[in-house]
């Protein structure tokens, strides 16, 4: 069974036991949370897609760390213009434990 959730305006395909990766949640590690924007679910009875959430379905996932992404450089030039800025992204790391209908 695998679920399509909706996280800090990005979706991601999850299935029980995933590790992912989302924007920054006010979460303590160690603690549970529920994501209740599930999008389409899908099994072995074929699939549900929501209009535009599925009624009922939530996602449970265990907060294992937060951190901060590899930096990248954004560098913008023109005529007599240059300007380097550095960026890293805070994340929240999760480990999916149930998708509930």
């Amino acid at each position: 069974m695998y679920a399509i959730v909706s996280s800090g305006g990005k979706q991601f395909k999850v299935s029980k036991g995933d590790v992912l990766d989302v924007a920054l949640l006010p979460a303590e590690a160690g603690s549970q949370i529920e994501l209740e924007q599930v999008l389409m679910i899908g099994g072995e009875q074929g699939v549900t897609v929501g209009k535009p959430l599925v009624e009922g379905a939530k996602v449970t996932a265990t907060v294992q760390n937060h951190g901060r992404g590899k930096k990248i450089i954004v560098y913008k030039h023109k005529k007599n213009y240059k300007r380097k800025q550095g960026h890293r992204q805070d994340y929240t790391r999760l480990q999916i434990d149930d998708i509930l209908v």
